[in-house]
C-alpha cells in the first residue's frame, strides 16, 4: 500500500453537528466499521440522548459521557441507559484498540492448508483492515468478516476460564464467490508473546461485538 493512499484513508476532518464536535473521515468510505450514525433529532424544549436521539427531563440525561463510536470530540449528554453502555464501550477504546493496533504474532493458516505461517496480525489505523504481515502480505476488510470464534483447549487446575489458544475467522472476498477461512494459532513458546497474543483475541472478540451492532444500527 503506498503512503499516499494509506494516509488518505487515514485522514480525518472536524465537523459541528447539532449534538457537538465530531473528528470524523475525510472520506466517508474510510470510516470505522465500530462507528454508529449519529440520530436525527428536531431541537425543543426537552433534552435528546445523543446516543439514541429519544427525548428526556433534564434528570433523566443529565451525564455527559464520551461517545467515541459516534466520534464526537467532547462527552455529551445521553439518558442513564445509553450512559451506562457508551462507559463500557470505553474500555473498548482506552485499552482494546491500543492491542489491536499494536498486533501480535501468530500462526496462521489460510484455508485448508496445512502449513500455518508465522505472521503479524494488527489492525490497520482507520480500524477498517485486518492486516497480516510475514512472508507475505494480506489484507482483510473488517467489515466482510463474517465469524469470529476464539478457540480454547481444557480449564486450569481448580478451575476457572479455558485457556484461548487461537481463533477462528470466516469473511467473503469482494470479487469471488463462497466464504474464506482463517485460522490464528498462538505461538506457545513465547511467554511473553503468548500473553500479547491472547490480549489480541479478546480484544478481537471485542471488536466483533461491535461489529455486530454497528451491522443491526
Amino acid at each position: 500500500m503506498s503512503s499516499e493512499v494509506s494516509a488518505r484513508r487515514d485522514a480525518k476532518k472536524l465537523v459541528r453537528s447539532p449534538s457537538g464536535l465530531r473528528m470524523v473521515p475525510e472520506h466517508r468510505a474510510f470510516g470505522s466499521p465500530f462507528g454508529l450514525e449519529e440520530p436525527q433529532w428536531v431541537p425543543d424544549k426537552e433534552h435528546h440522548c445523543r446516543r439514541c436521539g429519544k427525548c428526556f427531563c433534564d434528570r433523566c440525561c443529565s451525564q455527559k459521557v464520551p461517545l467515541r463510536r459516534m466520534c464526537f470530540v467532547d462527552p455529551v449528554r445521553q439518558c442513564a441507559e445509553c450512559a451506562l453502555v457508551s462507559l463500557k464501550e470505553a474500555e473498548f477504546y482506552d485499552k482494546q484498540l491500543k492491542v489491536l493496533l499494536s498486533g501480535a504474532t501468530f500462526l496462521v493458516t489460510f484455508g485448508n492448508s496445512e502449513k500455518p505461517e508465522t505472521m503479524t496480525c494488527r489492525l490497520s489505523n482507520n480500524q477498517r483492515y485486518l492486516f497480516l504481515d510475514g512472508d507475505s502480505h494480506y489484507e482483510i476488510e473488517i467489515v466482510h468478516i463474517s465469524t469470529v470464534q476464539i478457540l480454547t483447549e481444557g480449564f486450569p487446575p481448580g478451575g476457572g476460564n479455558a485457556r484461548a489458544t487461537g481463533m477462528f475467522l470466516q469473511y467473503t472476498v469482494p470479487g469471488t464467490e463462497g466464504v474464506t477461512q482463517l485460522k490464528l494459532t498462538v505461538v506457545e513458546d513465547v511467554t511473553v508473546g503468548r500473553r500479547q497474543a491472547v490480549a489480541w483475541l479478546v480484544a478481537m472478540h471485542k471488536a466483533a461485538k461491535l461489529l455486530y451492532e454497528s451491522r443491526d444500527q
